[in-house]
C-alpha cells in the first residue's frame, strides 16, 4: 500500500447547507479518508463578512474563508473573481507550507484559479474537477437567450452582445463594454486551468466542451470520472423510509429556474394527461410563475420548497416518476443519480451529462423536446410494467458506475500519477 497522502480540498460548497457539489465534494474527501489519507477542506463563502473560521462535518477540519461581496450585478461578479482570488491564493500559500500538504485539489469556480496558482508557488501537484461550464462560459450554463431552444454556439463576441441583453434587459447596451472584462475573466480562468496538474470532468459531455472550446487544455491531462455516491445510504433510504402520502405521485426535484426547463414542464405534463399529483421539492425565481400556470392549467402542484436532504430522499424514494426537464446544459446531475440508485422511473431531457446517467429504454426515458418529454411522461403514467423495468435496471447501473469507494479510488490514481507515476 503506498504511502498516506496529505491533501487539501478547496470548494465553494460543502455540507452541512449545499447542493450536489457540495455532496460530491464531501463523498470524496470522505472517502480519502477512508482509505487512509490526511484530508482538510477550505470552503470559500462570498457574502457579508470577511474572516475565517474553523469547523467539522462528520470529524473532517473546515475552514470557512469569507469575503465580502456586493449584491450589485457585475461588481459582485469581480469581487467573487479576481479580488476573491487573490485573498484565497495568499491564504492558500501560507496554508499550503505550514501543512506540508503533498496535493492541493480544486473544486468549482472561485476556488479552482487561486488553488492552482497556490501549488505552483509552493512547488506541489494541483487537481482541478470542472463541475459545469464555467471555463467556456462567463455564465456558467451556455444559455445565451432563454427564449431560444438552442444553446450558445461559442464565446464569441458577438455571441456575447447577445447573452447581455436578456440579462440586462433595458440596459444591455451600456452593459456592452463590460464584455472585455468577461473574455479576460474566461481567459483567466482557462489559463490558470491549463497550469493544473490534471483536470477532471465528471461527464463525458463536460469533457468534450472542455476539449472543443477550450484550446488552452491541449496539453493538460483530462480525465472523465463522475462525481462520487453513497450508495449505502441510499440502500439505506430505499429500505426503509416512510411513505410520504398514501396516494401516487409524480416529482419534480430541484431549483424553479430557466436552465432547469420548469418553463416546459406543465404544459407537458398536461398534454401527457397525468392525473397524480404533481410534487415539487424546491424553490427559485419562476415559483410565482409556475404556480399561476398550474392553477390556469388545473395541474394539482403540492410544493415543497427547499427540504433537507434526508426528506428529500424519502419524496424521490416513493414518487412514481421523476420528471427532469431541464434546458440547460446538465454537467452530471446528481438528482439523477440519487432517483436512479433509489428505482424510480425516470423521464428527463437530453442535454449534457444526462445521457452518463440515463441510457434511453433501458435506464429512463430521453427526450430532445418538450413534445417529446410530453410523451414520455404519457408513456411512464400508463405504463406501471415499465416504470418498474427502468427504475429496476436504474438501480443496477448506478451502483456500477457512481459508488464512492470506485470512483475515490479513480481520483486517488490521478493524484498518483501526478506525485509518483510508477506506484499510479
Amino acid at each position: 500500500m503506498s504511502a498516506p497522502l496529505r491533501v487539501l480540498i478547496v470548494t465553494d460548497a460543502f455540507p452541512p447547507v449545499c447542493g450536489g457539489s457540495g455532496w460530491s465534494t464531501f463523498e470524496l474527501a470522505r472517502g480519502l479518508v477512508a482509505r487512509g489519507h490526511h484530508v482538510e477542506v477550505v470552503k470559500v463563502e462570498a457574502g457579508a463578512a470577511s474572516g475565517t473560521r474553523q469547523t467539522t462535518v462528520e470529524n473532517l477540519a473546515v475552514t470557512v474563508f469569507e469575503r465580502r461581496a456586493t449584491d450589485i450585478p457585475f461588481l459582485r461578479n469581480i469581487q467573487k473573481n479576481e479580488r476573491l482570488w487573490s485573498a484565497l491564493e495568499n491564504y492558500l500559500i501560507d496554508r499550503l507550507r505550514d501543512g506540508r500538504f503533498d496535493l492541493v485539489h480544486g473544486q468549482h469556480v472561485l476556488t479552482t484559479v487561486p488553488s492552482i496558482n497556490a501549488a505552483r508557488v509552493v512547488g506541489i501537484p494541483s487537481v482541478a474537477t470542472v463541475r459545469d461550464y464555467w471555463p467556456v462560459c462567463y455564465w456558467s450554463d451556455l444559455i445565451y437567450d432563454p427564449a431560444q431552444p438552442s444553446l450558445c454556439p461559442e464565446c464569441s463576441v458577438g455571441m456575447m452582445t447577445r447573452c447581455v441583453r436578456p440579462r440586462a434587459g433595458a440596459i444591455s447596451a451600456a452593459a456592452w463594454p463590460l464584455i472585455p472584462y468577461m473574455r479576460a475573466n474566461l481567459r483567466t480562468k482557462r489559463s490558470a486551468l491549463a497550469r493544473a496538474g490534471a483536470v477532471i470532468a465528471p461527464s463525458v459531455a463536460i469533457t468534450d466542451d472542455l476539449r472543443r472550446r477550450a484550446p488552452e487544455l491541449a496539453q493538460t491531462p483530462l480525465y472523465t470520472i463522475p462525481n462520487p455516491v453513497d450508495m449505502s445510504r441510499l440502500d439505506h433510504v430505499h429500505a426503509t423510509a416512510a411513505r410520504p402520502v398514501a396516494d401516487p405521485y409524480a416529482l419534480y426535484v430541484g431549483k424553479l429556474a430557466t436552465n432547469k426547463g420548469v418553463q416546459f414542464l406543465l404544459r407537458a405534463y398536461a398534454d401527457a394527461g397525468v392525473t397524480w399529483p404533481l410534487v415539487v421539492a424546491g424553490d427559485g425565481p419562476l415559483r410565482a410563475a409556475f404556480e399561476g400556470e398550474a392553477r390556469e392549467r388545473g395541474i394539482p402542484v403540492r410544493m415543497l420548497g427547499w427540504l433537507a436532504r434526508e426528506e428529500t430522499l424519502e419524496w424521490i424514494r416513493h414518487a412514481e416518476m421523476l420528471a427532469f426537464p431541464s434546458y440547460g446544459p446538465e454537467s452530471l446531475s446528481r438528482v439523477l443519480i440519487e432517483a436512479s440508485a433509489l428505482g424510480v422511473a425516470i423521464a428527463a431531457m437530453d442535454t449534457g451529462g444526462t445521457r452518463d446517467i440515463v441510457h434511453p429504454g433501458l435506464t429512463g426515458l430521453l427526450s430532445a423536446t418538450p413534445e417529446a418529454l410530453s410523451s414520455d411522461l404519457r408513456m411512464l403514467f400508463t405504463d406501471e410494467r415499465l416504470r418498474h423495468a427502468l427504475g429496476s435496471q436504474a438501480r443496477i447501473e448506478a451502483r456500477l458506475k457512481f459508488a464512492a469507494p470506485s470512483v475515490v479510488e479513480r481520483i486517488e490514481q490521478v493524484y498518483w500519477t501526478l506525485l509518483s507515476p510508477r506506484a499510479a
